[in-house]
């Protein structure tokens, strides 16, 4: 049976929805619709691509081709009935339309699902070996079962998926048996590893279509300190039924939560291309005749933070452009990101737009290429907002720090800005290169991976503590008085890397300002100084719409005082002392 893989004369969206079951899952509401059934609702919907994703089982996926190969073989010996020749022409037509692909969602160690979804080129029995390496036992591979007893941990059960050339995905991730663990006031290194891991494709969400700041995509949007990769979100329908039960509005059917993806062709290939790329703007929940997602927009009104900033222009004239560079080299030396050209940072300012994209592409292209030491590929294309165009342009974290502009000039993001980089910064990037070097190109997981993005030789020169510092902003650890001018050791609580000697005249903001507000209050006399319990909130000020705190800490170790913590650095008690129940 032919398996479509429609070349398109460009890009185009494409509607998918990737989460199906099938009466082959023990817990399918509607036992007597047929895989036909299925695949009629999803063309009906012009769906393009869809999985089948029976619990712990490919049976569903297997019945299907089954039925279609006994049809072809009474076909070539001559014995069709009307009815079966009618069905056989109708699954040719809607397989030639339709991609369907073959998966299961995977009940993992204490009940985390997970989705696996592959070509359909890969054979069924391929992926039942799959299933089997992860302890689905022998004599349940059809049952389609969420009990299955004793199965492999979610760590192990991404990397076999991806090791077997799947795309894997964290099903309902921000709900029910979902690996976000929202709502949970525990697990916080668990759902690092298990929202992060780098065999892990894309996160499956309930809420993707909420215009919340609260919603999930938004939290894994790259600028959380604990969560530094951005990931792909999507939604997909759980269907346990044909069509939404009308008794339970939450029981859906066939292709009632769509995803729409921006691709080039519709085939398993392109899907996984667009998942392992860091291209984001090319995912969005499915709205029907209602007002497309404006991407630019609502980065906008996310505001510029340590993975995202805006140029209004890209003129060499007034050092736009090297502005714009410079950014380029601060993100591939920081987290990666994205930078929005012919916009401002203000999202209730209208955006100015780039009058020809294609020559602003074409010398960034150059620009970025002839003044970036080591090469660094970035990916630059034309996105709408309002009315006019603008250019994106897509940095990936470096895999070769540090990266320089004209040779020597060293560039970090420090939240909101782009800041020179001072000599201990270089020294950090460079450990990053050695330590890449060291894994010699491995993959290593989140779990390996040092917690929060330290260093052990960090962790050991952090005080123990009874309350984690915030997670961003800046604390003074120590100061000495040279000749009259104080210089001072700063700590990022974001990654915990320390600078030394930066005295009042350093043209870092953050560090800035908390130097004078430690020379002018060194004894923490401040009169909104408010306490609760050993935390204390010293102060709250809101800037160019960001919130930011001083925030301080009374313990064993003595007086500790945090600086410009923003509401991403808020975690456990301090949410008491700001005022935030923000997840």
């Amino acid at each position: 049976m032919p398996r479509r893989k429609r070349q398109l004369s460009r890009r185009q969206w494409l509607r998918m929805d990737l989460h199906l079951h099938t009466p082959a899952s023990d817990d399918y509401q509607e036992p007597d619709v047929t895989y036909l059934d299925i695949i009629r609702q999803a063309h009906a919907l012009r769906l393009d691509l869809i999985a089948i994703t029976d619990h712990n089982t490919v049976s569903g996926y297997r019945s299907m081709l089954q039925e279609i190969s006994e049809l072809e073989l009474l076909e070539r010996r001559e014995r069709l009935r009307p009815e079966e020749a009618q069905r056989l022409g109708e699954y040719r037509h809607l397989l030639a339309e339709i991609v369907v692909l073959p998966g299961f969602e995977f009940t993992a160690t204490f009940g985390f699902h997970v989705l696996a979804v592959f070509s359909p080129d890969t054979s069924v029995r391929t992926i039942e070996h799959v299933l089997l390496d992860l302890n689905v036992p022998a004599d349940q591979l059809d049952s389609g079962s969420m009990a299955i007893g004793a199965t492999a941990d979610v760590l192990t059960a991404y990397r076999s998926i991806e090791e077997a050339g799947g795309i894997t995905i964290a099903a309902h991730a921000n709900s029910t048996n979902g690996v976000a663990m929202r709502g949970f006031r525990f697990g916080g290194q668990t759902k690092i590893a298990y929202t992060q891991d780098s065999h892990l494709h894309a996160l499956e969400v309930t809420d993707l279509d909420s215009r919340s700041r609260r919603k999930t995509a938004h939290f894994f949007n790259g600028s959380k300190p604990e969560y530094p990769r951005r990931m792909h979100c999507i939604q997909g329908s759980d269907a346990h039924r044909l069509v939404q039960d009308p008794k339970n509005p939450k029981s859906l059917g066939v292709g009632d939560r769509i995803t729409e993806v921006l691709l080039e062709q519709a085939s398993f290939k392109a899907l996984k291309n667009l998942f392992q790329s860091t291209d984001f703007a090319r995912t969005r929940p499915y709205r029907g005749t209602r007002k497309e997602v404006d991407f630019v927009q609502t980065a906008r009104e996310e505001g510029p933070n340590i993975v995202q900033d805006f140029h209004e222009r890209v003129a060499q004239r007034g050092g736009h452009l090297y502005a714009i560079i410079c950014d380029v080299c601060a993100l591939a030396n920081t987290n990666g990101g994205t930078i929005y050209v012919g916009v401002g940072r203000n999202a209730r300012d209208n955006p100015v737009g780039v009058t020809n994209p294609s020559r602003a592409i074409e010398t960034l292209q150059v620009e970025i290429s002839r003044r970036t030491t080591p090469a660094l590929i970035c990916s630059i294309d034309v996105l709408a907002t309002r009315g006019k165009r603008i250019v994106r342009i897509s940095v990936p974290r470096g895999e070769d720090p540090p990266y320089a502009i004209d040779d020597n000039k060293i560039y970090v993001r420090d939240e909101a800005d782009t800041s020179s980089a001072v000599r201990d910064e270089i020294v950090q990037l460079v450990h990053r290169r050695l330590h890449l070097e060291h894994e010699d190109g491995q993959k290593n997981s989140v779990s390996d991976r040092p917690e929060n993005g330290k260093t052990a030789e960090i962790r050991e020169r952090e005080p123990t503590l009874t309350v984690d510092p915030p997670r961003t902003g800046v604390e003074i650890v120590d100061s000495q008085e040279r000749d009259g001018t104080l210089y001072h050791t700063m700590r990022d609580l974001r990654n915990g890397n320390q600078v030394k000697n930066v005295t009042r005249t350093s043209s870092r903001k953050l560090w800035h300002y908390a130097i004078l507000e430690r020379e002018a209050d060194p004894e923490l006399k401040h009169e909104q100084l408010t306490w609760h319990g050993d935390l204390g909130l010293i102060k709250k000020q809101k800037r160019s719409g960001v919130t930011r705190y001083d925030l301080c800490h009374r313990g064993s170790e003595g007086l500790r005082v945090y600086y410009g913590v923003s509401d991403d650095g808020i975690h456990g008690q301090w949410k008491g002392v700001v005022g935030s129940d923000d997840e």
